[in-house]
């Protein structure tokens, strides 16, 4: 069966290394906070101006003014760095960043990534995901195989305005893990259950399978 969204967000906990400084985009991002694993340390760092974001509040403990970039009340860990947003997005564009998690709108085959703007619908603005995209060390995409019309996120080309041009290094989907490869997208592991032809008729671009493709060990 495909995987949730929290399902997404333990998977991709599993990319993180110890001593990694690592943002985490609005939506699925965000809860890989929760997922961190046990032994691994790593510091996130939020675009509004937070080093050493922790977990969710619990209930009945979460505080209106600690929230990350996406108006989500955040805790802080022992130790946590607050400061403006120029510092913030100066440690960004200066390349300290070793992991940025984003949603995506869609991606293609060479790491191009559409992730702000849906035409004509009201948006905010794309935030700090340029400067995330331009700047950070690896960038993983975290978002569901197909969209609500069950169209494939994963193109030879993206439809809509580009976040990115060849930046992204792995998508996570409620169906599979797909690295980003200079001949397209590699198959690495299908979510429990889903089969390898699933994953290749709702994969617009190319995909390239080799061999028997193991199941996400959650």
């Amino acid at each position: 069966m495909a995987l949730d969204k929290t399902g997404i967000a333990k998977r991709i906990a599993q990319e993180l290394q110890d001593g990694y400084y690592v943002n985490l985009g609005i939506g699925i991002p965000t809860l890989v906070a929760n997922y961190i694993p046990q032994g691994v340390e790593v510091i996130l760092q939020s675009e509004n101006g937070l080093l050493g974001i922790g977990p969710y509040p619990k209930k009945g403990e979460a505080k209106a003014d600690l929230i990350n970039a996406g108006k989500q009340t955040v805790t802080a860990i022992p130790g946590a760095a607050f400061f403006d947003s120029a510092l913030s997005f100066a440690m960004i564009r200066g390349g300290h960043v070793d992991l940025t998690v984003l949603g995506a709108f869609e991606v293609t085959d060479q790491g191009d990534i559409s992730s702000w703007k849906i035409p004509g619908k009201m948006v905010k603005g794309m935030g700090g995901a340029m400067d995330l995209v331009a700047s950070a060390k690896n960038i993983i995409v975290a978002t569901t195989h197909t969209d609500r019309n069950g169209k494939s996120k994963l193109l030879k080309k993206c439809e809509l305005p580009l976040t990115g041009v060849k930046c992204v290094k792995k998508v996570v989907t409620d169906l599979a893990v797909i690295d980003v490869t200079p001949e397209g997208f590699k198959l690495i592991e299908r979510a429990p259950g889903v089969s390898v032809e699933e994953i290749k008729s709702k994969t617009e671009g190319k995909l390239i399978v080799e061999g028997e493709i193991p199941e996400m060990n959650l």
